[in-house]
């Protein structure tokens, strides 16, 4: 049994502290407002209210942690002047306390054109929010290199399932219209392969590296199916569901421009359409291999993810 101390209760942090649960650890869960309102307790999990952005604050709840998670997701169109700064205390509470520090990535610092993207895949987006996701990678190798802490990070995909709430493409933008009968309306091409990665996939691999020697000093990509296009996991989905195939009307580039001239995460997610409008694919074969994960399997993911939403939607 150890201690984990993870930043963020959204749906990454909420479902890698489950697993540590069941997995025998305790976790100190830090937030903005604490805990989660009408849940009851659940024994090994102590929920904080506290400022990310505090490293001070934070190395006090970090003393004696196996691992410092930074599963924290600042608003989307302030990336890259909120990042350095809860990066900057993560990797500073990391360095006093001894904590191996585990950052949750994504593919925004590969950039556009990149092809099929792996841990060894250069960093080189040119757009603001990938270029201080690069940075921040950049930043934590060179004090793990210096020997000033230990640190790590898992890349993911968009991710599905249950759990993926918020603003995830396979989540509720996709989940709720399909199940009501309703057209999908995705950014982008809708027939480009696209790599979605299973959110269970994702904090097993988070929960893995903070515990693996093998894994400080790298990033890994975390275990992820073969690519479907939207398209694709839209018909499998609603096959599964037992409701019609349904109509797929891409919002049109003009329409996010001038929706963006009002809504700032609009504009955000206009600016790396590209994700979307060609194919965005990784191999997640190393991490495979080496930690021993493996990808689960479209068939289970489809439907755990059918199954978990149509309860929701019933609820």
């Amino acid at each position: 049994m150890a201690r984990h101390v993870v930043l963020g209760k959204g749906p990454v942090g909420s479902a890698l502290t489950d697993l540590f649960v069941e997995q025998g650890h305790d976790v100190v869960v830090v937030s903005r407002s604490g805990a989660p309102e009408g849940r009851a307790a659940v024994p090994g999990v102590r929920h904080v209210a506290a400022d990310a952005s505090d490293a001070s604050s934070l190395a006090r709840l970090a003393v004696g942690a196996a691992s410092l998670v930074d599963a924290a997701n600042p608003p989307y169109h302030r990336w890259p002047q909120l990042w350095p700064v809860l990066h900057g205390a993560a990797m500073d509470v990391a360095e006093r306390t001894g904590a191996v520090l585990v950052t949750v990535g994504n593919l925004y610092g590969y950039g556009a054109g990149s092809g099929v993207m792996t841990e060894a895949t250069p960093l080189r987006s040119t757009e603001a929010k990938g270029a201080v996701r690069a940075q921040m990678w950049r930043e934590a190798l060179a004090r793990h290199e210096a020997g000033r802490l230990r640190a790590t990070e898992v890349r993911a995909s968009d991710y599905l399932g249950p759990g993926a709430l918020g603003t995830a493409h396979a989540g509720a933008m996709l989940m709720e219209p399909l199940l009501a009968g309703r057209t999908l309306r995705p950014v982008g091409d809708p027939d480009q392969p696209h790599s979605w990665t299973y959110l269970a996939d994702l904090v097993a691999a988070l929960a893995a590296v903070a515990q693996d020697e093998r894994a400080w000093g790298s990033a890994w990509v975390a275990p992820t199916d073969a690519p479907l296009s939207y398209r694709d996991l839209a018909g499998r989905l609603a096959t599964e569901a037992g409701v019609p195939v349904p109509n797929i009307s891409p919002v049109p580039a003009w329409m996010l421009r001038t929706m963006g001239v009002a809504v700032p995460a609009v504009r955000e997610v206009a600016r790396v359409r590209y994700q979307f409008t060609e194919p965005f694919v990784v191999d997640s074969s190393a991490t495979e291999r080496t930690l021993g994960l493996s990808p689960t399997p479209w068939d289970a993911i489809v439907r755990e993810t059918v199954t978990w939403w149509q309860g929701r939607v019933s609820a």
